[in-house]
């Protein structure tokens, strides 16, 4: 292995490391089970990819709240998720997938609708390549499928072309095109990310930060998960100090608003609402 190649292993290794990252903290919170490396044959060696596995028999409502298109509305319990950031959505792309898919169904004894494999790429498709693998958008934009029977149990994800809705968000943070990058950080950092605990939060403010200040693909700067969540715990807290009192409460209802306030700071919020009242009235 020559020197260029040792440098595209490890570039590739960083996105794989991120993405993963990110689904761990986002999904394992609402019990979806994540693991970074697929067993792929009952021995070694593993596949870089990314397993999901549903604890329930159908997806919760907090579950679907985080996923991305075409896999909140499978009903498999197992994921498979081949993340291509630097690398093109093309034949081997999708070879590399079904030899996945086979192999884990294989291995696990599985049949096709308790497994779901699924192509996700930061870039997108070329309409050529598309084409000439049969692959065609769906009724969800950005979601291709192929009535191909060797490439059909693999689902193409475009992330730069899912909707701009918040639970497409989370991974269109990985999205090739800046602009539609950072309208995703926008979605998730100005919305209230219910239930996310502070690791994921800081997580996301890094990930960010890496993307927009420090340049981190351009730079070819590597830093991994923990390094990267570290910067977002330091950075978020400069964030969320310099928002104003509305802009920290947009989209809060009632009731999330006054959590954590004690029964003394509810009666003087109490007295402040009369008052307010009043002077409406007059």
């Amino acid at each position: 292995m020559n020197v260029e190649e040792d440098k595209s292993n490890a570039i590739k290794k960083l996105w794989h490391n991120l993405f993963s990252k990110l689904l761990e903290e986002l999904l394992s919170p609402v019990d979806i089970d994540v693991f970074p490396e697929l067993p792929v044959m009952s021995n070694p060696p593993r596949a870089d990819v990314v397993l999901l596995r549903r604890k329930y028999s159908k997806w919760t409502a907090k579950q679907r709240s985080v996923l991305p298109d075409g896999i909140r509305d499978t009903q498999a319990s197992h994921i498979v998720l081949e993340f291509k950031y630097s690398e093109s959505f093309n034949e081997n792309a999708i070879r590399q997938a079904v030899g996945y898919d086979f192999f884990y169904k294989h291995a696990k004894q599985l049949d096709d609708i308790t497994v779901q494999t699924f192509v996700l790429s930061a870039r997108k498709p070329q309409s050529e390549t598309l084409k000439r693998l049969g692959y065609e958008t769906t009724q969800q934009p950005g979601v291709y499928r192929t009535k191909n029977p060797v490439y059909s149990p693999i689902i193409l994800l475009s992330l730069n072309s899912l909707p701009d809705k918040q639970h497409n968000a989370y991974i269109k943070c990985f999205a090739s095109h800046m602009r539609v990058k950072k309208k995703a950080f926008d979605t998730l950092m100005h919305s209230p990310l219910k239930g996310a605990t502070h690791r994921l939060r800081w997580f996301l403010t890094g990930l960010r930060e890496f993307w927009f200040t420090l340049k981190g693909a351009k730079m070819r700067i590597e830093l991994t998960p923990e390094q990267l969540t570290e910067m977002g715990e330091m950075w978020g807290d400069s964030y969320f100090s310099s928002l104003t009192v509305e802009e920290r409460l947009a989209g809060l209802n009632p009731q999330e608003r006054l959590a954590g306030l004690n029964p003394q700071q509810l009666d003087e919020l109490e007295k402040s609402l009369k008052t307010l009242k009043k002077r409406q009235a007059q």
